[in-house]
């Protein structure tokens, strides 16, 4: 496929998701090497960003701190590099979980109930006011790296000094318990965004930690979801709107939560999804008809001049 040029595949990288983006972007060289893409990986971690400038076009696989958080999306576009994924103020703001929650809350999004933790914190109060269970998460990570689920009173500071060794802004957020499911997000170049058919995630462990998504192999994933038709549309047109809200664009994922009477409550966006095999968006693409292979070309099809601008 000549018409990418030489691609680079961005994998690696500095943050706490190293291991995982390694396997996507591994998995996304593969795909593009079997459909004849001059491709080849590329690890901001041990290469210097000043080469990336002998190549047309990025695919990012990278995810966490300098990979999904506008960072690396600032320096490819101070080098007129066409990259995959959302830009550079969507990034950043999707990497923050605070900013998202503020951003859907001033448009109408509907996001679980948190507070804002520090060390100077009363953390009696906040656990009375959100309620038991709840869920401790540092703002700015991903793969739930250092999240807690406080179910005793008094667990909660403990909960945030292990948040806080990953970022000093944490979380303290509602738990709802009727269910875990994510939107898968796919930009087409001539019809725009549109969601993919929901996921229902179904952990063996407590809640989908780091284990439950990258590990284990007796984490389910239902699609179909087992929601009605009805619900899931309403949910997906929603999830666009959360995606869109951010400014996010190319491709992604919304991840929400039910509660057990069915009411929805949208967690967060991730920008660069993983693409290993067990991750959600090729998963639910492969629903809608779209293999792996395929998927891989269509978002990197957006970084193409004539891409719709949608968002």
């Amino acid at each position: 496929m000549n018409k990418f040029g030489k691609v680079a595949v961005l994998l690696g990288g500095k943050s706490g998701e190293r291991e995982v983006s390694l396997k996507s972007g591994n998995a996304v060289l593969a795909a593009l090497l079997r459909q004849g893409v001059d491709a080849y990986a590329f690890d901001p971690a041990l290469q210097e960003l000043s080469e990336l400038k002998n190549f047309d076009r990025t695919f990012i696989a990278l995810h966490g701190r300098y990979g999904e958080d506008g960072t690396i999306q600032g320096a490819l576009e101070l080098m007129g590099i066409p990259y995959t994924g959302s830009g550079v103020m969507a990034s950043s703001v999707g990497m923050d979980k605070w900013r998202t929650k503020l951003l859907w809350r001033a448009t109408g999004v509907v996001t679980p109930d948190f507070e804002i933790v520090n060390a100077q914190s009363d953390f009696a109060a906040i656990e009375n006011k959100l309620g038991l269970p709840l869920f401790v998460k540092p703002a700015n990570e991903g793969s739930s790296i250092g999240i807690t689920k406080v179910k005793n009173k008094g667990e909660l500071e403990a909960a945030y000094e292990l948040a806080a060794k990953a970022d000093p802004l944490v979380i303290a957020e509602k738990f709802v318990g009727g269910g875990e499911y994510t939107v898968g997000i796919l930009e087409d170049v001539k019809t725009g965004l549109s969601a993919l058919p929901v996921v229902r995630i179904e952990p063996k462990n407590e809640f989908y930690d780091y284990e439950a998504k990258y590990l284990r192999d007796d984490t389910e994933y239902l699609c179909p979801c087992g929601l009605s038709a009805e619900k899931e549309k309403q949910i997906q047109a929603e999830a666009l709107q959360a995606f869109r809200a951010i400014g996010c664009s190319g491709w992604g994922r919304v991840d929400f939560l039910m509660d057990e009477v069915g009411n929805h409550y949208f967690l967060e966006v991730n920008t660069s999804p993983g693409m290993t095999d067990h991750s959600l968006v090729p998963m639910a693409a492969k629903a809608a008809g779209i293999g792996f292979d395929e998927l891989v070309i269509k978002i990197l099809e957006t970084t193409l001049e004539g891409a719709a601008d949608v968002g």
